[in-house]
């Protein structure tokens, strides 16, 4: 029988940390070996799986990061402040990354690409398998659809959340311009107010809403002529994204240097 993936998690008494630790407790090919938080954490040295909401795991928060050779993969949700810094701590260690940090600049990434050429590494904003198989029925309804058919894209997070739009609503308005031809970086828009005229054939609208308790609503509206279609993906917990990271972690142990997306884990390329 193979020895379970060791997994150290990164942000760990966060909510999105903590269901990553109850996911590995279910997973029987995986183990957590190191909790990291921020040095100013309340509660370093508490164990992280009692703060995770389980028994006594043995593993305690800790402020600095693993030696090379003590977890084969790194989880990091931690802040956009400290995943490039963890991505190339994670290369010196020699241990594979799953990143699922959002709000990251195009300068992270490509930090965090260069990390890459000397370990396997997924970056992902939203880690789900829903999320993911969401964006393949996308792209494949702007193709078929095409300029006849308005886009918009509207994402609900909690009142917490600091980044918008969220990682997740991003990655949907890229499917949708890789899938016709667009350049985001012109298509896109990001607000509207006053007095602004018609709606152009080739904006991609990208709309946020903030408040309560919610973990993640997207929905992609495709408004045409006299009829609409929309694709929403409701997340009601953190444990479906928690899943998938654990899932992104066990594909990625072994595997040569290179840079991953869900699509790579799924098999949905």
């Amino acid at each position: 029988m193979a020895e379970a993936v060791r997994i150290a998690v990164f942000g760990a008494a966060g909510k999105m940390g903590s269901a990553i630790v109850r996911a590995i407790a279910e997973t029987p090919a995986a183990r957590l070996v190191a909790a990291v938080e921020r040095p100013d954490f309340p509660s370093l040295g508490a164990d992280a799986s009692r703060l995770a909401g389980l028994a006594e795991g043995g593993v305690r928060v800790q402020a600095e990061r693993p030696g090379r050779g003590a977890a084969d993969v790194w989880i990091d949700f931690s802040a956009p402040g400290v995943a490039v810094a963890n991505a190339s701590a994670a290369a010196q260690a020699g241990a594979a990354l799953v990143l699922g940090t959002t709000g990251l600049s195009g300068q992270d990434k490509d930090a965090i690409a260069s990390a890459a050429k000397k370990i396997p590494v997924v970056l992902a904003p939203n880690m789900s398998v829903g999320v993911n198989v969401m964006l393949l029925l996308v792209a494949d309804a702007a193709r078929a659809l095409g300029s006849a058919y308005d886009i918009e894209i509207v994402e609900t997070h909690h009142r917490a959340k600091r980044d918008a739009p969220s990682g997740t609503a991003l990655r949907l308005a890229e499917a949708v311009a890789e899938a016709t031809g667009r350049d985001l970086g012109k298509s896109a828009r990001y607000e509207r107010h006053g007095e602004i005229g018609p709606r152009t054939a080739d904006e991609i609208g990208i709309q946020t809403v903030r408040g309560g308790d919610v973990v993640g609503d997207h929905t992609v509206f495709f408004l045409g002529q006299g009829d609409r279609i929309e694709i929403t993906h409701r997340a009601s917990s953190r444990e479906a994204l928690a899943r998938g990271a654990v899932r992104a972690a066990l594909w990625l142990h072994g595997r040569a240097p290179g840079f991953f997306d869900m699509r790579d884990v799924l098999g949905l390329r």
